[in-house]
């Protein structure tokens, strides 16, 4: 078990400094990711071993990549002659990171984006973004929410907020709630259920492990405007598993936050998570971040701040053996750090002390 860092588009010296900190992995979330992209969006084998050449350059692990899926699961209720498109457009950029030496890629079930309504200030004045379902409304929700790779700002508007870059390909064919039509639960797992009946044969030929992060946040029973997030607990996480039990292809990018989320008892539910998914090899990767609250309710934090207790997390990762990465994610915005850098590097050291310590 080690640090790494997930990354968008990191320059030269991006890298250098994610070395210096002690990186051992990097994940590339750039979507959509056009240093390996041909024009038709499908991925170049050659360019994707220069990518994986030039993160080794610096003495890391190129981990993984994200798999941009666009507006699959969408399209699979609406458009299916779309679906199949991309789909196959997957199965052809999954051969390629196999054929490349890239042993994963993460994708996302996010239909609608991460929704958030709001930031409040966290330790220090920093920004951190909330969800309160009582104070969700559609304008919060276009201001404050993730979209794709578009990072939630803190309304004060301008050329590069999600709001002027909804719709983009950087949006990654996420909508707002209130624009979705409704998506009941059992057209959530129709959907789910599609792309992974899609993408995992090939990505069990090709070796290649599919990384699925969850639903964020999880939804108020009845859901959103009439939206579910059926990943949104760990019934539901069961059942995504139970899609192919036994494929060891199939599995999490497991987003620490985005579990404890799912609680009112965030610390109980990451631990039962790690105890359970962990032995089964379903954890393929860790976003290691906190949140302050619980289900439904609840403000990102600093790693060393939340209510979930990263040192008995750490523990549990040992105990069931996970040897992998752990990525710094969420962390909160601030006016003296906007690039998050020094906030980044926080976070790595405080997790490589945590290992240290355990």
């Amino acid at each position: 078990m080690y640090i790494g860092e997930q990354l968008i588009d990191p320059s030269d010296d991006r890298l250098r400094l994610s070395a210096q900190l002690g990186a051992r992995g990097i994940v590339i979330d750039t979507r959509p990711n056009r240093d390996v992209c041909n024009p038709d969006g499908t991925w170049d084998v050659e360019r994707l071993k220069a990518q994986k050449a030039r993160i080794e350059s610096f003495g890391m692990k190129l981990e993984g990549l994200a798999l941009d899926v666009g507006s699959i699961l969408l399209d699979s209720l609406r458009d299916r002659p779309e679906a199949e498109a991309t789909a196959e457009r997957l199965r052809q950029n999954i051969r390629a990171a196999g054929a490349a030496g890239i042993p994963m890629v993460k994708y996302t079930v996010a239909m609608v984006g991460i929704t958030r309504t709001g930031v409040t200030d966290g330790r220090g004045g920093m920004k951190c973004s909330t969800f309160k379902a009582e104070a969700y409304r559609p304008e919060a929700d276009a201001a404050f929410s993730y979209w794709g790779t578009v990072l939630p700002e803190d309304g004060h508007g301008g050329a590069h907020t999600p709001k002027a870059l909804m719709k983009t390909a950087e949006a990654g064919g996420q909508v707002l709630a209130s624009e979705a039509g409704g998506i009941s639960e059992a057209e959530g797992w129709e959907a789910i259920r599609f792309l992974v009946e899609a993408i995992l044969p090939a990505a069990t030929e090709a070796k290649v492990r599919l990384a699925c992060h969850p639903h964020d946040p999880a939804y108020p029973v009845g859901g959103l405007n009439g939206v579910h997030h059926v990943l949104g607990s760990l019934d539901g996480l069961r059942r995504f598993l139970d899609l192919a039990p036994e494929n060891p292809y199939h599995g999490f990018n497991f987003c620490q936050g985005t579990i404890a989320e799912m609680s009112t008892d965030p610390n109980a539910v990451v631990l039962e998570a790690i105890r359970e998914f962990g032995p089964r090899k379903k954890i393929f990767m860790v976003h290691f971040r906190n949140i302050v609250g619980g289900f439904c309710d609840f403000r990102e934090a600093m790693p060393d701040e939340g209510t979930v207790d990263m040192a008995a997390a750490i523990r549990a990762y040992r105990e069931v053996g996970y040897d992998g990465v752990l990525c710094p994610d969420h962390v909160p915005l601030s006016d003296v750090d906007p690039g998050r850098e020094r906030f980044f590097s926080f976070c790595l050291g405080y997790t490589r002390g945590l290992l240290q310590a355990a």
